[in-house]
């Protein structure tokens, strides 16, 4: 609150270990942060992440730790008004097949190796149709309405009952540079919590699901067990 001077702010994971390079670090500002810039500092070099004055919606800034902490400038007002700088973030582990699919390549198709996992290690695993996708042109994202016909894990209530029809719905979130259209046929949409909003992982179609869901068990390499379908 009324920032003055500056802040280096280092993220880490709460057990360091020689794996901790696998983390990345992502920032979301808070909708209403004024009052200083964020840059992602290394050695003395600056690049600017958030600036000050900047009300357009606020997107999510990820880096490793090689490139970087950051740092936080006050700049200056020309009025004695309230501002408020914050932001919130999150630590995401590389090293994990769904989450690093989401930083790396977040519209690629995944494997059949990251489906498994991700059925395994995903916040929302649900089997529906894709009933309508909106495009939010400035935040660059798709949401997607889901109808569920099955729900496996859901972690937060993401998927509710509609009042209308009794139905279970629920929203998902992905890039809009992903070009999600509605489309006929049953997926399993897994994926993570990431900001408070449900964030889309892998999507197969249910009947590649499983085909590959009964090829590993034939060989007894699942991860984990799934309910009968």
């Amino acid at each position: 609150m009324y920032p003055t001077g500056a802040l280096i702010v280092n993220l880490r994971p709460s057990i360091v270990s020689s794996s901790s390079k696998h983390w990345t670090v992502c920032i979301k500002p808070f909708k209403d942060s004024a009052g200083a810039n964020i840059y992602l500092e290394k050695t003395g070099e600056l690049k600017l992440l958030v600036q000050d004055g900047d009300h357009s919606p606020a997107r999510v800034h990820c880096f490793s730790f090689e490139q970087g902490g950051l740092f936080v400038e006050a700049t200056p007002q020309q009025d004695i008004s309230r501002k408020i700088t914050g932001f919130q973030y999150e630590l995401i582990n590389k090293g994990t097949a769904s989450d690093l699919h989401m930083v790396s390549a977040p519209c690629r198709p995944c494997s059949d190796t990251e489906v498994l996992l991700a059925v395994c290690t995903s916040d929302f695993v649900v089997r529906g149709t894709i009933q309508n996708v909106i495009n939010e042109e400035e935040q660059q994202d798709s949401v997607i309405d889901v109808s569920v016909n099955r729900i496996y894990r859901q972690k937060t209530k993401i998927f509710k009952p509609a009042e209308e029809s009794g139905r279970w719905r629920g929203q998902i979130k992905t890039l809009l540079q992903c070009g999600v259209k509605p489309g006929e046929g049953d997926f399993l949409f897994m994926g993570h919590m990431h900001f408070g909003e449900a964030r889309l992982g892998c999507a197969p179609r249910i009947k590649d699901f499983q085909r590959m869901y009964k090829e590993a068990k034939d060989k007894g390499l699942n991860p984990c067990e799934i309910g009968p379908d």
